[in-house]
């Protein structure tokens, strides 16, 4: 029990030396980026100014500190993405003694292409979806009636939208892991196709503005990374089989 309680102990130290850690690469990286405050809330807040044109491309502040707090926090998001190879670094460090070696060579790839689909969903929301989701917003401004964003209402609206675009685009990781698990097979995905479409474009529904064009253009990715998660999982479940009955494969090549 003695040793067992140290082992805890020592597990619980090392974690906190990591977190605190990780708190000073986030802490370094907001630092520099509140240095280029402007410059990144100008890339955060660029399609909604090309989408205004000729209506005016201005965003206001309501309150007094609205504009030094919404640079706060643009600079705290730059911050946790400059410092997020770190931070992942930290983990697999911390992780890692306690995997196996097929572990190990599961969870690399996993959180590599995590990275790379997360970063591909909030990169489709922002070239993509953004530009027409704000033009249809705008679309409602007359002659009368003119929009004025504030930057706080922007910031949050755009990182909601950023956060829930990538986490959408993290589906095909998931289901192949499930697979690879044993918990869904490539069979029950695609007998269950056609409720997951309804399912997408309910999620397109809520996720986007609404008009069909966007919705749609958030549905169909959603259907092709579904079809790349049956293939992933036609895969990985396909390599289970063949590990778990090593003779059979070796009869039937």
């Amino acid at each position: 029990m003695k040793d067992e309680s140290l082992s805890l102990m020592d597990h619980l130290t090392e974690l906190r030396k990591r977190l605190v850690r990780c708190i000073i690469a986030i802490t370094v990286g907001f630092l520099i980026c509140y240095g280029f405050k402007e410059e990144l809330f100008f890339i955060l807040v660029a399609p909604l100014q090309e989408a205004m044109g000729t209506t005016g491309s201005t965003l206001i502040f309501t309150g007094l500190p609205e504009a030094f707090f919404t640079y706060l926090k643009v600079a705290l998001l730059g911050g946790l993405l400059l410092a997020s190879p770190y931070i992942l670094t930290e983990f697999w460090l911390f992780v890692s003694p306690g995997l196996y070696r097929t572990e190990k060579k599961i969870l690399i790839p996993i959180i590599f292409l995590s990275v790379l689909f997360f970063l591909g969903g909030a990169f489709f929301g922002y070239f993509i979806v953004f530009p027409w989701g704000f033009r249809f917003f705008l679309g409602f401004a007359t002659e009368n009636i003119q929009a004025l964003p504030a930057m706080k209402e922007y910031l949050s609206f755009s990182s909601k939208m950023l956060l829930a675009f990538g986490l959408v685009f993290e589906m095909p990781l998931i289901l192949t892991a499930m697979a690879k698990m044993g918990i869904v097979t490539h069979q029950f995905l695609s007998k269950n196709r056609k409720y997951a479409l309804l399912l997408f474009f309910g999620m397109a529904a809520i996720l986007t503005p609404p008009d069909v064009v966007t919705q749609i253009m958030m549905a169909i990715p959603l259907v092709l990374l579904y079809e790349v998660s049956i293939l992933g999982a036609r895969i990985f479940q396909r390599q289970s089989l063949d590990q778990k009955n090593p003779d059979s494969a070796g009869h039937s090549s």
